[in-house]
């Protein structure tokens, strides 16, 4: 039987950080993932793929131009699903380069295959062949993600109702579609399919989508969304769904019916734990398949079996799935980690961007800080002008007494670039004089963090003597 130090279910973000660690640290690694190649859901069905695939269509439909041009510009005018799937396959086939290069370097090995526990230091291995093997383990970490909630009412055929992995195999591009789902993977996929000029209807049970979002970007987002064509019904929740040959119709419980040739069902994911046998290391996950684990040492409740990524639950960002993976690896060779800072920007990918750091409005309103907001619109940039860009804005918000910034929220072109600015300065503990008393390079959309930070000092006023 082999043996290593420390086994890694699961390629994605969180795996594959913690067997680089892990692998850095001296120790023998083996990577097990039951898909054909390495790199987990975020490679091959969730992160690159969705952002490539965005990428994609703002550029062959010319979105980034229109506010030049008009809404009827067009790179391409006849863009198939083809078009979208060759930079899907080659961004992949690259990523899977790279990961596997970086195992190569660090000397991590790799198996294809699906991993099952039989107890707290062994784990029976069944190739595609169906061949089996055993492995025994000092550490462990699960890190197998999660797949889409197929509920059983819903009929996917992955020819008219997709979820969100099958919809990257869409065979041609629909005439219209309704997204079942106003999380952020509905979100992303409604506003993906809309920058194509595909009817789109998006359907969420909640009386708001994206509701750890401020609201007022929120407010802003479905605006835009709304000027763009997206019908858009919030507190509806579905009957039934039927399925003809002429395409799908979704009936609602208020009587509403809304009828389009495609279904996107993106209502939720599960984590994906079935094949694990749990019950072997007394694990057990809740419902949804999600894993307890300590939110500081990543650490199960089997003390040498640690879990991170997806299958912990929220965030379910790749961002913070890999320093998961990481600090699980160094507290499991009894490495101390730096402390993680206190706050982690979170990026939608939709059409526009939306991305924040820090307290949304609603939470410092909610803390009793006494507070002031800046706005900076990107049209009121002059690279925004140059651009062509005239939506979008940044809001930045301050506490009155430290002046130090609590909260950076944006929604608009580069917002998942642009708010790093936000993060650098709330984890150095920087304020609001910062941005007024510091030069951006000009023209830039960064330099609305400026024009922000004035907005807020104007208000503000001068700091008191001692601040």
């Amino acid at each position: 039987m082999a043996h290593v130090d420390m086994l890694v279910i699961g390629s994605g973000p969180a795996g594959r950080r913690a067997a680089v660690q892990s692998a850095k640290l001296g120790k023998s690694v083996l990577v097990v993932d039951k898909g054909r190649r390495l790199g987990g859901v975020s490679v091959h069905t969730g992160t690159i793929p969705s952002k490539t695939l965005r990428e994609t269509v703002l550029n062959l439909s010319g979105w980034r131009e229109r506010g030049f041009y008009g809404r009827g510009y067009r790179v391409k005018q006849d863009i198939t699903a083809g078009d979208l799937m060759q930079r899907l396959h080659k961004t992949l086939d690259h990523e899977v380069e790279v990961l596997q290069h970086q195992f190569m370097r660090n000397m991590v090995q790799s198996a294809s295959g699906e991993a099952k526990f039989i107890d707290r230091n062994r784990v029976e291995l069944t190739d595609d062949d169906g061949d089996i093997s055993h492995v025994s383990f000092d550490k462990a970490l699960i890190a197998t993600g999660t797949h889409p909630f197929r509920p059983d009412h819903v009929p996917f055929d992955e020819t008219r109702v997709f979820d969100s992995d099958s919809i990257l195999e869409i065979p041609h591009l629909p005439r219209s579609m309704t997204v079942i789902g106003g999380g952020v993977i509905g979100v992303e996929y409604a506003t993906i399919f809309s920058a194509l000029d595909v009817p789109v209807t998006l359907i969420e049970s909640r009386e708001s989508i994206l509701n750890f979002v401020d609201t007022e970007i929120v407010d802003d987002f479905i605006h835009q969304m709304r000027d763009r064509g997206i019908v858009i019904r919030l507190g509806a929740t579905v009957d039934h769904i039927e399925k003809s040959d002429t395409g799908i119709t979704v009936a609602l419980t208020d009587g509403r019916k809304v009828r389009s040739e495609v279904l996107l069902f993106a209502a939720g994911r599960s984590g994906s734990v079935e094949a694990l046998n749990l019950p072997a290391i007394g694990v057990e996950p809740d419902k949804r398949g999600r894993i307890k684990v300590d939110p500081k040492t990543f650490q199960t409740s089997a003390p040498n079996i640690y879990a991170a990524g997806d299958i912990i639950g929220f965030p379910s960002l790749a961002s913070t799935s890999m320093e998961q993976g990481r600090v699980a690896a160094c507290h499991a060779f009894d490495v101390a980690p730096p402390p993680a800072p206190a706050t982690f920007p979170y990026g939608i990918y939709a059409v526009p961007e939306i991305s924040t750091v820090g307290q949304s409005e609603d939470e410092v309103r909610a803390s009793g800080v006494p507070y002031e907001c800046g706005i900076a619109r990107f049209r009121e940039t002059s690279r925004g002008h140059i651009m062509g860009v005239d939506t979008g804005f940044l809001k930045l918000i301050f506490a009155l007494d430290t002046r130090r910034l609590l909260g950076a929220h944006i929604v608009g072109e580069g917002a998942t670039e642009l708010i790093h600015i936000g993060q650098a300065v709330i984890n150095l503990g920087g304020g609001v004089d910062f941005f007024v008393e510091n030069t951006f390079n000009y023209p830039t959309l960064a330099e609305a963090y400026k024009v922000a930070g004035l907005d807020a000092w104007n208000r503000m006023g001068q700091p008191e003597p001692g601040q």
